[in-house]
């Protein structure tokens, strides 16, 4: 189930950089750059930083043919997206939920301190969008409003919590992950923002 939920939350991942791209009106290749970086950007600096080489996508071609799926469900339904739209962030969240505990037990499992392993579980979440607004030359949306990197660390905190009370692992993953799905299906009904700060000359 987890791997599954892995594949999931790649293909919603570059499903929504594809979609930001054609916003753009970038060409094919430019759009297939955009949705891979998207969906495996976090990961891939994740990797790099504990050492980890080849990085995971660069041995198991299954997230490469599923970024190409996204890709092409991208074009092929894109006059669509309005509808698709729930969907899409269903998936993303649930995305969200998947690599922030992916990210946390890789750092456990090379026996990093917890703040790290949070700082890992975040960056694997939310690096890869932030590459994507890059790219797209945008501001990237969780340093303007949304609270997406806080509601990683807060299902970081969460973890380690639980961890503390020597939980089985399938219930620390099930709970932090139903802690990160619906804070962040609370934060989007209910428009919880951080505060922006302003700096006047």
């Amino acid at each position: 189930m987890f791997h599954l939920l892995d594949i999931i939350g790649t293909l919603a991942f570059a499903m929504s950089g594809a979609l930001t791209a054609m916003s753009k009106r970038m060409d094919p290749f430019g759009v297939y750059i955009i949705a891979f970086v998207t969906a495996v950007g976090g990961g891939t600096l994740r990797d790099i930083l504990i050492g980890r080489t080849p990085v995971g996508w660069m041995v198991d071609l299954e997230y490469v043919f599923m970024i190409s799926i996204g890709f092409v469900l991208a074009l092929l339904f894109r006059k669509r997206f309005d509808q698709l739209r729930t969907s899409l962030f269903l998936f993303d969240t649930i995305g969200l939920g998947v690599f922030t505990l992916i990210g946390l037990e890789k750092g456990i499992n090379v026996g990093l301190h917890p703040v790290i392993c949070i700082a890992l579980g975040t960056m694997t979440a939310c690096f890869g969008g932030v590459t994507r607004d890059i790219l797209c030359n945008e501001i990237p949306v969780i340093f303007r409003k949304e609270i997406y990197a806080t509601i990683c660390i807060l299902g970081g905190l969460v973890f380690f919590g639980l961890r503390s009370f020597n939980l089985e692992s399938d219930i620390m993953y099930l709970i932090t992950s139903i802690v990160i799905i619906s804070v962040r299906l609370m934060a989007v009904k209910w428009k919880w923002y951080l505060p922006t700060l302003e700096h006047k000359s």
